[in-house]
């Protein structure tokens, strides 16, 4: 698989990479043998970039990821994590439901300081068991995450102490890379106009539907030589799925309107002879600022049916069809939107 760079960094990825925030359990259950059995897929396809975060089933991710790798070569993949939660033990009937079934016995507290960063990558690599972590993303800092208010505090918190210890890191050679790790575009245009960041995995916004990257994101993130790592290229499911009863755009269930436009583009990808996963799949990478695009799923069926769409690569003119029929997505507001 063809690989790309970070930043002005020495490290590349590979042009797809795993996610694996379903190992952890995200709204069902992730047996271990059937983790470890997609991770293997994921490795047999050529995907040699692995982000995780310990917010993924309270740590269950990290460790089953670890696990994972600790069989394979040391320096034959790449390996990214998150900072900005912290877990703390809780009795297992206290155990917060987020959205992760069977996860760890865990509550998480938010802290972008510097301290909170340090004591954060010294809980990755223990929960890890490996002393090599090689991209850090900040972990949903942002109104969608946090609402005005709080994240008020938080991103003064990075501002002031948590960006100090990430360039630290990477001074001393700990890590390579670092950057945010989110599901907006404001909170990225805050950070940037004050720090210069190596990379932004950017979840559900620069897709084939949600387009909101590109007015001000994107020639930012190039004047900087930012790169983007982009996630989220289903939209929550919809782009994988197409319009059908109970689909999901951005976590929540889609709006006639996004119904409509998804069902435009699936006529088209239907004309050109694909499933409109593929070209979900590929546009991202039509931008040289985008070193790879993020796949994430539990299962080992649903990954090789991903990965049997990388060879099905579409021109400029056939993405271009689908223009018509994309949207950038309403401001937030001051209020959280996801907890």
């Amino acid at each position: 698989m063809q690989t790309r760079k970070i930043g002005n960094t020495a490290l590349s990825v590979t042009e797809f990479s795993f996610g694996t925030a379903p190992l952890g359990g995200m709204y069902r259950a992730s047996p271990r043998d059937e983790a470890m059995e997609t991770l293997q897929a994921a490795w047999d396809s050529g995907m040699r970039y692995f982000d995780t975060a310990p917010w993924y089933g309270f740590g269950l991710a990290e460790r089953r990821v670890g696990d994972f790798l600790r069989e394979q070569k040391s320096g034959s993949y790449v390996l990214s994590t998150k900072v900005g939660r912290l877990q703390r033990p809780v009795p297992d009937d206290q155990v917060p439901s987020y959205g992760f079934v069977d996860p760890l016995p865990f509550e998480t507290d938010y802290d972008y300081s510097y301290d909170g960063i340090m004591r954060s990558v010294e809980f990755s690599y223990a929960r890890l068991g490996l002393n090599r972590i090689d991209i850090l993303f900040v972990h949903d800092i942002g109104v969608y995450t946090h609402g005005a208010e709080r994240n008020a505090v938080y991103l003064r918190q990075l501002l002031d102490g948590g960006l100090k210890a990430l360039d630290e890191l990477k001074s001393s050679g700990a890590i390579s890379a670092y950057g945010l790790g989110v599901n907006e575009i404001e909170v990225c245009l805050d950070v940037m106009r004050q720090a210069t960041l190596d990379c932004i995995l950017l979840a559900g916004r620069y897709t084939l539907l949600d387009r909101s990257a590109v007015a001000e994101l994107l020639p930012l993130c190039e004047a900087a030589q930012t790169s983007l790592i982009v996630g989220g290229v289903f939209n929550s499911g919809i782009l994988a799925t197409g319009p059908v009863e109970g689909a999901h755009f951005d976590y929540l269930p889609a709006t006639p309107e996004v119904l409509e436009k998804v069902a435009a583009m699936q006529a088209i990808a239907e004309s050109q002879g694909v499933p409109l996963a593929a070209p979900a799949m590929h546009f991202p990478l039509q931008n040289p600022l985008v070193a790879s695009v993020l796949l994430g799923t539990a299962r080992r069926s649903s990954l090789e049916r991903n990965m049997a769409l990388v060879g099905h690569r579409l021109t400029d003119e056939q993405f271009a069809a689908y223009e018509p029929h994309t949207l950038v997505a309403p401001p937030l507001g001051t209020e959280a939107v996801r907890v």
